[in-house]
């Protein structure tokens, strides 16, 4: 603060459509309220553009919900050309998120974390393109 300058503003509590929730030694993350603003924008429209800006809605949710990371990936892959059963696709994610929207990601401190990551790519394993799918997953391990 010497060299420039700065208010400190307390604890972050939303940023960029994320709440945050800090603790001792813990951090909260969700976006339910972007989750009821997105549910609320997009009733029934029928529209090609109204479907690419839902998917990148969608898109956007993932980062705290990565539970729904693989179906969004596979309903934007028809955001050039997308027909009612990809919008139907699009809406059935929203009524997951609508029963879901309260669910949060937790990053709490602990003593000796140790961080494992693991990737798996199928080589063109999608029977509707034959592209490439790919999942991954990380875990924090915790010793005490």
């Amino acid at each position: 603060m010497s060299k420039f300058e700065m208010t400190d503003l307390g604890m972050m509590r939303y940023f960029l459509g994320i709440q945050v929730v800090q603790g001792k030694g813990r951090i909260f993350l969700s976006q339910e309220k972007y989750i009821k603003n997105l549910l609320e924008r997009f009733h029934m429209a029928k529209y090609a553009s109204l479907f690419r800006s839902l998917v990148g809605s969608l898109i956007y949710v993932t980062h705290t919900r990565p539970d729904i990371a693989f179906t969004v990936s596979v309903v934007s892959r028809y955001m050039t050309n997308p027909s009612k059963n990809h919008f139907t696709a699009a809406k059935r994610i929203l009524r997951y998120l609508q029963g879901t929207k309260k669910q949060w990601i937790l990053y709490e401190k602990e003593h000796e974390c140790k961080l494992l990551g693991y990737s798996d790519s199928d080589w063109a394993g999608s029977v509707d393109d034959r592209k490439s799918t790919s999942g991954y997953i990380f875990s924090g391990l915790a010793r005490m």
